[in-house]
């Protein structure tokens, strides 16, 4: 099982811009980071194909969020701009380490600690 650590959220004002960085302990095939708001559903932001880099939106976060990885593949990043008060949530970083994609929570197999990301207007 990977160990993911999560690190860089924090508090913002709107248009403001946070970091967010995900280690992981070993091989992973995809890397997402997924958010979720008191009494929402956890919802995929962005995640990232480890071997082609290719990177997957949501529509809600297109142009103002952008996932990437180190060239060893084991931490990937989600920088943030543009803030809205709307982004409010707890980030979680998932992955997993064989074949599949990380488009929906039952897709993960490794999760992090979660990082709490506030935006004030």
């Amino acid at each position: 099982q990977v160990e993911l650590v999560e690190s860089g959220g924090g508090s913002v004002q709107a248009g403001g811009s946070l970091r967010l960085s995900c280690t992981a302990s070993g091989y992973t095939t995809c890397t997402a980071w997924f958010r979720q708001a008191p009494g929402k559903v956890r919802e995929r932001v962005a995640s990232i194909d480890s071997g082609s880099g290719r990177a997957v939106y949501a529509d809600s976060v297109k142009g103002r969020f952008t996932i990437s990885q180190d060239s060893a593949k084991t931490t990937v990043y989600l920088e943030m701009n543009s803030l809205k008060p709307e982004d409010t949530a707890m980030y979680y970083c998932g992955a997993r380490s064989f074949t599949g994609v990380c488009a929906l929570p039952s897709n993960i197999r490794s999760w992090g600690q979660g990082t709490q990301v506030t935006v004030s207007s």
